[in-house]
């Protein structure tokens, strides 16, 4: 990634709101191609409304987005995956029972017919789905496994690469390590190196700073629904981050009238 790239996404002063709640008051965030921009706050940030503003979940209220540089209105999910962006929440939208290949296409079935009739294309299926799970780093039994055999981070990075595999250029990530271990965090994090060095832009949020500076680029903080500034990697301790993620100076003066008790 160059300084000198153009934004593949730019939010320009969103507000969102619902009824007298602002659950977004301003937000601005550009997102470049081929980078890890990472998305930090606690619970009640609006982590949660930003990220579906960005996919076509929710239209902004006040502000404007655009999407390699053109403005965006899209009238619902569908239209911003068709775009280019895909969102992988935490419930990652799998059938346990089913086999990865089948959650791998699911939606997007691959059809081959035979005498005149369509049946589903287990061979261009299986053979898709084994090679692009090795890309990420998975080798499974075999494409009929179960997706409920699999880990919490092998699970995501079947959601992953298929996001990838369908034309993502841009890939948000809602909270994918929260409910893993160490090492399945681990391979979740390297997933997410590969796709940004593949070019795709990669939208993480977390409320884990750790998790952020092990594969980000840039970092932004948002905070009761404002954004507290971007900062560049190396630029930013995780300490800072933490600070800022928690209000800094909100807890400074907490500290302060506790008698540093805090």
């Amino acid at each position: 990634m160059t300084s000198r790239q153009k934004p593949i996404v730019e939010m320009k002063s969103i507000e969102k709101h619902f009824g007298s709640v602002i659950a977004l008051a301003g937000v601005s965030v550009d997102i470049n191609p081929g980078e890890c921009h990472c998305l930090l706050g606690d619970n009640g940030a609006g982590k949660s409304t930003f990220i579906k503003t960005m996919s076509g979940v929710h239209k902004p209220t006040k502000g404007e987005i655009l999407f390699e540089g053109r403005p965006m209105h899209f009238d619902d999910p569908r239209d911003a995956i068709k775009a280019g962006i895909a969102t992988v929440y935490q419930d990652l939208a799998m059938i346990p029972l089913m086999s990865v290949s089948r959650n791998f296409f699911m939606g997007n079935e691959p059809i081959k017919k035979v005498a005149g009739l369509p049946f589903f294309d287990h061979a261009h299926a299986n053979e898709v789905t084994m090679s692009e799970m090795r890309r990420m780093g998975i080798n499974l039994r075999g494409p009929d496994q179960a997706v409920g055999t699999l880990s919490g981070g092998e699970r995501q990075t079947v959601a992953i690469a298929r996001a990838v595999y369908f034309g993502a250029k841009v890939l948000i990530l809602d909270e994918p390590t929260s409910a893993l271990g160490v090492r399945q965090t681990a391979n979740v994090l390297a997933t997410i190196d590969k796709v940004r060095k593949s070019g795709v832009a990669v939208v993480f949020i977390t409320h884990n700073v750790r998790h952020a500076m092990a594969v980000g680029d840039r970092f932004t903080v948002l905070n009761r629904g404002k954004t507290l500034g971007t900062a560049l990697r190396g630029k930013i301790t995780p300490e800072e981050l933490q600070d800022l993620m928690a209000g800094g100076q909100e807890l400074a003066t907490l500290e302060g009238s506790l008698g540093g008790t805090v």
